[in-house]
């Protein structure tokens, strides 16, 4: 059989620089610092989601992706495709490293919906899909979900793509998350706002701020200001969209030292919130806010800031909560089995 375009069936995509899912507008990166704009690069996300009808053997996927780099230990696992059912990992394929190649994922006979988790980090870009024995067509659309935020967002020290916290959530609340995750970033860019605001979508998620303790030092007026300024800027194109904001999560070193202007992380923390409740009140009726501190535990956290998988699906865990509490995915929608 000849080779499916891809397009049909990818999700989680935000714009397409010629065949290349990309996670900022390629038409306006000059705006952008360069490290975002290096992380936007990378298809955070992405996924083939497909139904095969009962019977088919496998999908083969046709892909280019980048190569490990000599004497990386994890050569052997960079190149791993994960086939997820509903909430359920059914298989993971590690394909041999090539820059480009073909992979086969056997599926189970009864058919169904099916999502394709890609080696992310090795930027891949799928040429074509095509079944063996069998028929493909693309999986229903379902609400796209904009998650805006830093390295957390974007999934670090998870294990597997399909185990980061908005992958987690978009599951158990049948949505197409499309992670804008930037990791050193989301420090409250405002052409990044704007971009957002450009951007198709029917839910949008905000959770940076942990990168404004360090990263690009803030104070607490100063971040309290840059958040009622990004969301002012991301209503402009989305007046009425359901919009939560998560603040930063646990973060120990951080909690009461201060930084170069003299914040500590919860002093930052409290001026987002405040900024959001204040926001709130002079009337914007589709915004909720989810206090990121209590969330985690230190034991939750891979590396005093990023979430383990645990972490990650704590987090997971309470914005499914704080969306569906908001009134802002029905609540009457079952999760993938």
């Amino acid at each position: 059989m000849s080779w499916l375009e891809p397009e049909p069936f990818l999700r989680g995509t935000a714009w397409l620089d010629g065949d290349r899912p990309v996670r900022a507008d390629p038409a306006d990166l000059e705006r952008l610092p360069w490290d975002i704009a290096e992380r936007a690069a990378l298809p955070i996300g992405v996924r083939v989601e497909f139904t095969a009808a009962p019977g088919t053997r496998a999908v083969e996927l046709r892909y280019r992706a980048a190569l490990p780099a000599d004497g990386d230990a994890l050569r052997a696992l960079r190149h791993c495709f994960a086939l997820w059912q509903g909430r359920r990992c059914v298989a993971e394929v590690f394909a041999d490293p090539v820059e480009e190649g073909v992979v086969r994922i056997a599926l189970p006979p009864s058919g169904g919906e099916f999502t394709v988790h890609l080696p992310e980090a090795q930027a891949p870009v799928v040429r074509g899909l095509r079944p063996v024995r069998g028929r493909l067509s693309p999986a229903p659309r379902r609400p796209r979900w904009l998650v805006h935020g830093d390295s957390i967002t974007e999934g670090w020290w998870s294990t597997r793509p399909a185990h980061s916290w908005p992958a987690t959530a978009g599951r158990a609340l049948g949505l197409d998350p499309v992670n804008l995750g930037y990791a050193g970033g989301a420090r409250g860019e405002l052409p990044l706002a704007q971009q957002l605001a450009r951007l198709p979508g029917a839910l949008i998620t905000l959770a940076f701020g942990t990168n404004c303790w360090a990263a690009v030092p803030s104070s607490g007026p100063l971040l309290y200001e840059t958040t009622r300024a990004f969301v002012t800027l991301v209503r402009r194109g989305h007046p009425d969209t359901p919009l939560l904001l998560l603040s930063p999560v646990l973060r120990p070193a951080a909690e009461h030292t201060g930084n170069a202007l003299g914040a500590t992380l919860t002093e930052l923390r409290t001026a987002m919130e405040e900024a959001v409740r204040d926001l709130m009140a002079d009337g914007d009726a589709r915004l909720a806010l989810l206090p990121g501190g209590p969330l985690l535990a230190p034991e939750d956290l891979a590396d005093g800031l990023h979430p383990n998988d645990r972490g990650h699906a704590r987090i997971a865990e309470a914005v499914a909560g704080a969306l569906r509490a908001a009134g802002f995915v029905d609540r009457s929608v079952s999760p993938a089995a």
